[in-house]
């Protein structure tokens, strides 16, 4: 069966086009690292970013969504305001977040495999495919975490917590993109 939710297909576009789609896709991952919400045990702020990068990496597909979530990682290296509240710079990416940061990257590439091959085209797997890309963010960030504050408070102050919210923004990220897909179907 075919599937009939599809992520953006580069073999017809232009690459001007790949471009500002993988622009785009960087600065959507922006955006939703400006609304932060910090927890007073924790030093990962809590952001929208992990279901927007599922999301762009579902919509763009494997490699433009890596590109992506790429360029977002070296915008804020080079100065750009695009971290968690507005920070950048080299030192943040290196501080306790830095393992979620570069997390990015295989989450989105992950997200858009799983659509792209049709693993993920149900109201059931898309959201499982959104969990686990959410999930490969915290395989780089808990780790990287751990070096700063050790394993059992990077546990408790960079996953558990999370996790909850993560449910919620996969759902959400879920619907964004079935209803981005019925809008883009030929009527």
């Amino acid at each position: 069966m075919p599937n009939p939710v599809r992520a953006v297909t580069f073999d017809r576009a232009s690459l001007a086009m790949r471009i500002v789609l993988i622009v785009t896709g960087s600065i959507v991952i922006a955006l939703a690292a400006r609304l932060r919400i910090d927890l007073p045990f924790s030093p990962v702020p809590i952001t929208l970013q992990t279901g927007i990068v599922a999301l762009v990496g579902a919509t763009l597909g494997a490699r433009a969504g890596a590109m992506a979530a790429a360029l977002y990682l070296v915008e804020g290296l080079a100065g750009a305001p695009v971290f968690a509240g507005g920070a950048s710079g080299l030192a943040y990416a290196l501080g306790p977040t830095g393992g979620f940061l570069v997390g990015f990257i295989p989450a989105a590439f992950l997200a858009g495999w799983l659509i792209e091959t049709g693993r993920a085209r149900t109201a059931l797997t898309v959201p499982l495919a959104f969990t686990a890309s959410m999930l490969v963010v915290y395989l780089f960030g808990v780790p990287w975490l751990a070096n700063v504050v050790g394993i059992d408070r990077a546990l408790a102050a960079g996953f558990f917590p999370y996790l909850p919210g993560d449910a919620i923004k996969a759902i959400a990220a879920s619907a964004l993109w079935f209803a981005g897909a019925r809008l883009s179907r030929p009527t």
